[in-house]
């Protein structure tokens, strides 16, 4: 049976800028350090120059920077605590002992060269085993802090980038239900429009190449890669085709009056707004035998876009009845408005005095990008 080919060990990436800074961080705490205690010996009355323990400090400092990596790479490589505790310990252990060997040697090794040359004659250590021993136990504290530093460095830093991905997502998916509800033609429109379109062509060419230049706009506006968002300009502009293939089928039972003037010409509205109220005030009275009217209106309110379609057939029993359907009309537009703005857009449906309905849109007044 073959065995699966073990993980590689995998080394720090060293990065030219936080090298140099922390460079920078441990020679400050070297000076620091060194100044403490030459101050210490001074009170004291040791007369010792404060150049020494200003070696002897930073000499610590620089060889403790050497060896950062070697901390660094055992968090990368070792196991998480609550995993498998015998290899955790076995690689925290091999890398404290390579970590305090190395780190001693390069802290003493300057010490040794530079004393003579300083005309401070030999440098003297001491007792080696005790002084190593020491150093070693010091090492213990200052390899654990620097590995639960890093650790806790690498546990923040994937917290924020699996946030970052969380966002990246939601997002992604808010503009995939944003191009869902905004860019989209009801399918039953399309058949109506090519049956129509085909009950004139034989009697009226330039009625039905005008139609078939609607037609086209209309369905290139729904195929197009845009934002879910358009001007009104551009909204009117696309109503007045929906409106010219509407008023083509139904002839004279049906008047639509469009007056959006009042309102900023570059504020922003969802793709189709007016478009589906109006075909939703067309398709909640089909089985009226009188004509239809529908009224279409904007206008600007202390900073708001307000839009309103009304009409004067049969009206809504309830207003959730006008929210049916499968998401082709007003309960998408809903969800489209609440994507855009949140809380702060609002569509309301109310009865029109003497009869029909309205549908009254709300939210904050955006100018055009």
């Amino acid at each position: 049976m073959s065995s699966s080919p073990a993980t590689p060990w995998r080394w720090p990436r060293l990065k030219l800028r936080p090298v140099l800074g922390l460079l920078a961080g441990f020679l400050a705490l070297g000076f620091w350090l060194g100044s403490t205690v030459a101050l210490e010996m001074r009170a004291s009355g040791n007369p010792d120059p404060w150049t020494r323990p200003l070696l002897w400090e930073l000499t610590g400092a620089l060889a403790t920077w050497a060896v950062l990596w070697i901390p660094v790479s055992v968090v990368l490589n070792a196991p998480r605590p609550g995993g498998n505790r015998r290899r955790f310990l076995g690689l925290h252990l091999t890398g404290w002992a390579i970590y305090t060997t190395l780190k001693n040697a390069l802290m003493l090794a300057p010490r040794f060269a530079l004393y003579p040359r300083l005309g401070w004659g030999p440098y003297h250590y001491g007792d080696w085993p005790t002084h190593l021993a020491m150093e070693a136990m010091k090492d213990v504290l200052a390899y654990g802090l620097l590995a639960l530093g890093y650790q806790t460095l690498r546990v923040w830093r994937e917290r924020q980038e699996e946030q970052v991905r969380q966002a990246r997502l939601e997002a992604e998916l808010h503009d995939a239900q944003l191009r869902q509800l905004t860019g989209q033609l009801d399918p039953h429109f399309l058949f109506n429009a090519l049956n129509t379109v085909s009950s004139v062509m034989y009697e009226d060419l330039g009625r039905t190449d005008a139609l078939l230049t609607d037609l086209g706009q209309l369905l290139r506006a729904g195929l197009e890669r845009r934002g879910p968002t358009w001007t009104l300009a551009e909204e009117g502009d696309h109503l007045q085709r929906y409106d010219a293939l509407l008023l083509a089928r139904f002839q004279d039972r049906l008047k639509v009056d469009v007056d959006l003037s009042p309102a900023p010409p570059q504020a922003q509205v969802p793709r189709f707004t007016l478009q589906r109220l109006v075909e939703n005030a067309v398709k909640h009275n089909q089985g009226r035998r009188e004509p239809l009217s529908v009224i279409v209106r904007a206008r600007e309110d202390q900073g708001r876009l307000e839009l309103s379609v009304s009409d004067d057939g049969e009206g809504f029993q309830a207003p959730e009845q006008a929210f049916s359907g499968n998401g082709h009309g007003l309960r998408g537009l809903r969800e489209a408005l609440r994507l855009l703005h949140g809380n702060q857009a609002h569509l309301a449906v109310a009865p029109r005095p003497g009869g029909g309905a309205t549908v009254l849109l709300s939210f904050p007044l955006e100018a055009g990008r």
